[in-house]
């Protein structure tokens, strides 16, 4: 039977870069892009076409940002599947990025450069806004669209016979000092996007201990360093000009600096070879690329409890039933 694929934010970057790597390793592979702007969806899809003419690719619209959006998307998800085997959780956002150029100037210039490039910590804030759902943008978009959508596709992930994967693109950038679970959804501090990728990592883990015995699994990757539109949004393109020969060369020093988003993709596509019962839930899959350029796979344990995990977990489903009730309350 044929593997079923679903892929959110998958019209650029990683997203993209996993979809060809995904058709490259198995083109028998069902293949859906879960996009919310479906002009590049349609270009996504032309690409991967021309590349693999005999593919099944297909296209569903989606914003993740927006729950009435991913309510409708899994809708059609539902028509057109029967099973999903994997969902690559992929999408995200990190709005008006800002850098602070007093932090980069020093941290330039200590031991902690190589650190601070990878993660960003103490270097990168966000200013955050509200959505129409009445949500911080950023936690909806990277963590609790993507939560409903599991949700909704419960019938087609949730098989003991034969397990379906949930796999997260996290980031080095998750912090634990950026989270909090009286403040989820980063209401009161700068570093949104950090929030919002340890909320995934903390989600994983609580997803797991809930599907694990229905056949559901939940993994977490970290791509690097990788060169997108997201991470050209940082600094002013004539800053990356000059900063590019300097992030080649720590490449050689590091194995964080995946760079290109083929590179990125490289533990989203391991994982999807592995069986997921073997997989450690406390581990964050990193993708990592040698200074000679040779791609592979390494294993993390991340700050994870399973105290708090489980608390963020109802807090959700708490959340949960809230906006069900306000999505149906406006449709009516």
């Amino acid at each position: 039977m044929r593997k079923v694929v679903v892929v959110t934010g998958a019209n650029s970057g990683i997203g993209l870069a996993l979809c060809e790597r995904l058709l490259s390793q198995d083109n028998q592979i069902r293949l859906c892009l879960a996009c919310r702007n479906m002009q590049r969806a349609e270009a996504a899809r032309s690409a991967l076409l021309s590349s693999h003419p005999a593919a099944d690719v297909g296209i569903v619209r989606m914003d993740v940002g927006s729950i009435k959006s991913v309510l409708q998307g899994a809708k059609s998800l539902k028509e057109r599947y029967k099973q999903i085997d994997y969902l690559y959780l992929n999408a995200g956002i990190m709005p008006n990025p800002q850098i602070s150029l007093k932090a980069f100037v020093k941290g330039l210039f200590s031991s902690k450069a190589i650190s601070m490039f990878a993660t960003g910590e103490g270097l990168l804030t966000q200013t955050d806004s509200v959505t129409e759902d009445g949500l911080q943008e950023v936690f909806e978009t990277n963590v609790f669209g993507h939560f409903i959508l599991i949700k909704e596709l419960e019938p087609l992930l949730c098989h003991t016979d034969n397990p379906s994967q949930l796999i997260w693109t996290s980031s080095s950038n998750a912090r634990r000092s950026a989270f909090s679970l009286s403040d989820y959804q980063h209401r009161q501090g700068q570093e949104s996007y950090s929030s919002s990728k340890y909320a995934t990592d903390l989600l994983s883990l609580a997803l797991n201990r809930h599907y694990n015995k229905e056949g559901l699994y939940s993994s977490v990757v970290c791509p690097g360093l990788v060169m997108t539109n997201l991470t050209y949004g940082i600094l002013p393109s004539f800053f990356w000009t000059l900063i590019m020969p300097i992030m080649w060369l720590i490449r050689v020093f590091t194995n964080s600096f995946t760079i290109s988003p083929y590179n990125g993709a490289e533990a989203l596509l391991w994982l999807f070879s592995q069986k997921p019962q073997s997989l450690d839930p406390l581990a964050k899959y990193h993708s990592c690329t040698s200074g000679l350029g040779n791609n592979y796979v390494t294993a993390h344990k991340m700050d994870l409890d399973d105290e708090s995990s489980l608390t963020f977990y109802e807090k959700l489903s708490d959340l949960e039933k809230q906006v069900r009730k306000s999505v149906v309350h406006g449709n009516s």
